[in-house]
């Protein structure tokens, strides 16, 4: 995966945020919207593609367009790096692959304690019954 390359096919909008802030809201237009469409992204092999439609399919529009918003801060540019770093996150999680894991073998030194331990046991509980007089 080529962040930069992936990063120059973003689409950012700037935004009048909402909620409390006086007339810097009205007038300044700091909150930042990023389109994403996977399916004309050239900076993605169909493989990655298809790992992320898996993977964040639930972030993802019908039109396979991952949609990320921004209003933290007061500064249009330090939403846009927040929003930026946010989607770099989504998509190197939404990429990775756990390792397969191998089947192994239980080690005859553990079978072979298992039986011992439960023989001993047995042997215990044996000597505390009463003697059978018979």
């Amino acid at each position: 995966m080529d962040s930069d390359k992936i990063i120059s096919e973003l689409n950012f909008k700037a935004v009048r945020s909402s909620g409390s802030g006086g007339q810097n809201v009205n007038k300044v237009s700091s909150k930042v919207v990023l389109n994403f469409d996977l399916n004309a992204s050239q900076a993605l092999s169909d493989e990655e593609k298809l790992l992320l439609q898996q993977n964040i399919s639930a972030r993802l529009t019908s039109e396979n367009i991952l949609i990320l918003n921004c209003d933290e801060d007061r500064s249009q540019l330090k939403n846009k790096e927040i929003v930026t770093k946010r989607f770099l996150e989504i998509i190197k999680k939404g990429l990775y692959v756990p390792k397969v894991r191998k089947a192994t073998k239980v080690p005859k030194a553990v079978i072979k304690k298992r039986i011992k331990d439960k023989k001993n046991l047995s042997d215990l509980k044996q000597s505390r019954r009463k003697p059978n007089i018979d």
